[in-house]
């Protein structure tokens, strides 16, 4: 009864609120039929009167729960199976399968144990020169102000109440308060919750302080150069503080949505960032570390166990790695033809080929072409500190290649990565290493690589004996 009582009550609000003139028509059907509403709450408002539990038949509700739990199968089937994928693993939870639980350590302490007596090699400089993904463009909303750590910088990342994202220095120059914590949006501006200053999110320009008379000319924050595109904000790093010298291949189909988001992984990893595109040159550790089938798990002492029935199935790799020439210089390429087979490659059960882009350090886009429809998966690696990296993958795809295929492509992905985490976490790296004939790929991808280095990257001269996460 309080339902139909309070429909009715709206209506007659909603023709009261509005403007008479432009809605003169609707005002007129609406009084014409006023009657007509009244007469059917009068009847509405008596069977409700008449409606009371002991009228309820109970017989009839336990009819009903069969179809109601089939109902919440059908949800968790559809949850499972088409809502987008968001697997997020945090530092502690994957690659750590050496680690025995059973001495009353922590597990914190144990990967902080680890990491100071791991020997870090003759490390390249820690953050190379390009374009990083600092943010996903789903998790800054118009308004919206988020903090960034990221390539040793403290950032604040907001969108405009226009929709334009901007990234500056977080700390403010006044008195050095974090504005990306407790900092408004105001306009094309981000305001500092400590005096109020606002800062111009296209030049990083002071253009307003409360009770001051006049903005100092010197009053600016550091303005990042950034970039938007394919569901990333990207931002330029360059120690010598150059102007871009190269840009990120926008996705058109993604930009013009003709390709559904299926889903995202994200992890942290214990290395450098050098050591994670380099897997792609790395054509001989698919043969290996890659080839158990995937339902033996990421943790490699289950990888590389016998099993008389999972080890039927393997995954078959062949690939070759590429630079590309002028103009682009600055991308390599990847082409691996990959089949999911029985009896080591007998009987093929899936293939595809996959084409990686190696866009700059820390930008790859996975090209995948199958019987079902085409994909790109999109890898983005940032380093938050020297030897700590963010992955995150974001997997688009034709409406041929269907919600259930993709997400278990992106599971599947990320369950490969998770055995190179593994290794990353653990391994040292090898400056000279002992290269063998088959190797030609990974030392060409070293000689491109070193392109993102310049005189004034920064080197690693520190470990950072916390784990704060």
């Amino acid at each position: 009864m309080m339902l139909v009582e309070a429909v009715f009550s709206w209506v007659y609000r909603y023709r009261e609120r509005n403007n008479m003139t432009l809605f003169s028509a609707a005002y007129l059907q609406v009084s014409r039929m006023e009657e007509r509403f009244q007469e059917a709450k009068e009847v509405l408002l008596m069977q409700f009167q008449d409606l009371s539990l002991n009228s309820i038949d109970l017989e009839m509700l336990w009819r009903l729960l069969p179809y109601l739990a089939l109902l919440l199968a059908l949800w968790a089937v559809y949850r499972i199976a088409f809502l987008p994928l968001n697997r997020v693993m945090d530092l502690e939870d994957i690659g750590w399968g050496c680690l025995s639980s059973q001495d009353g350590k922590s597990l914190a302490g144990k990967i902080r144990r680890m990491q100071k007596l791991r020997k870090t090699g003759d490390l390249p400089a820690s953050y190379p020169n390009g374009w990083f993904a600092i943010a996903e463009s789903r998790n800054v909303a118009a308004g919206q102000v988020i903090p960034v750590n990221a390539l040793g910088e403290a950032l604040a990342v907001f969108r405009s109440t226009e929709g334009e994202a901007h990234v500056v220095d977080a700390y403010c120059p006044h008195l050095g308060a974090n504005m990306a914590v407790g900092g408004v949006v105001k306009g094309n501006s981000l305001e500092c919750p400590f005096h109020g200053w606002q800062f111009d999110g296209t030049d990083g320009a002071c253009v307003h302080i409360p009770n001051c008379a006049k903005v100092p000319r010197t009053a600016t924050v550091k303005k990042w150069e950034s970039r938007e595109m394919n569901g990333f904000i990207f931002v330029w790093y360059d120690a010598e503080n150059r102007e871009p010298t190269w840009e990120i291949t926008e996705i058109e189909e993604i930009t013009t949505n003709k390709w559904t988001y299926r889903g995202r992984t994200s992890h942290e990893v214990l290395a450098h960032i050098q050591e994670i595109p380099e897997n792609g040159a790395d054509v001989a550790h698919l043969l290996h570390l890659h080839r158990p089938n995937i339902f033996k798990g990421s943790d490699l002492r289950d990888a590389f166990a016998d099993n008389q029935v999972l080890d039927v199935a393997q995954h078959v790799w062949d690939g070759e790695w590429r630079a590309r020439p002028e103009p682009e210089s600055h991308t390599a390429e990847l082409k691996v033809t990959h089949t999911f087979a029985l009896f080591g490659g007998k009987f093929k059960i899936l293939s595809m080929t996959v084409t990686a882009e190696q866009i700059g350090p820390g930008v790859v886009h996975l090209h995948l072409n199958t019987s079902l429809g085409s994909a790109v998966l999109i890898q983005v690696v940032t380093p938050v500190e020297p030897l700590r990296q963010k992955i995150v993958h974001q997997f688009y795809s034709s409406s041929s290649f269907i919600a259930p295929y993709a997400k278990f492509v992106l599971l599947c992905e990320a369950r490969h990565l998770e055995r190179d985490i593994m290794i990353w976490n653990n391994k040292q790296y090898k400056a000279q290493p002992m290269y063998v004939k088959e190797d030609r790929f990974l030392k060409k991808f070293r000689q491109w690589y070193s392109q993102f280095y310049s005189e004034n990257s920064k080197q690693f001269s520190f470990r950072n004996d916390s784990l704060n996460w």
